[in-house]
């Protein structure tokens, strides 16, 4: 039984337990700062914006079992590409 998603919202909600999960993985890790949609994202833009039909249990299995490292290089990488200011607010404490 193949199971069609009207969106991709939808779809990423289905998969929200695995991204928890793996999520999880990384917290026990000491890796804090990755979250559901940093996985969701790497693997989207990596490995499933090239594939066509995939089921469910592919996806999922694409999320539990992805490279620990790769996730947290690319979440590092877009960490770089955020353009960062100095705040210089003068109603804040130091």
């Amino acid at each position: 039984m193949d199971i069609k998603f009207e969106s991709l919202t939808e779809l990423y909600k289905r998969m929200k337990p695995a991204l928890t999960a793996k999520k999880n993985e990384f917290q026990r890790l000491g890796i804090k700062y990755i979250k559901e949609e940093d996985i969701w994202n790497y693997l989207k833009e990596t490995k499933w914006g090239k594939s066509i039909n995939l089921s469910l249990s592919e996806m999922v299995n694409d999320v539990l079992n992805s490279d620990n490292y790769k996730i947290e290089s690319y979440v590092q990488k877009k960490m770089d590409e955020i353009p960062r200011t100095v705040n210089l607010e003068e109603n804040n404490e130091v």
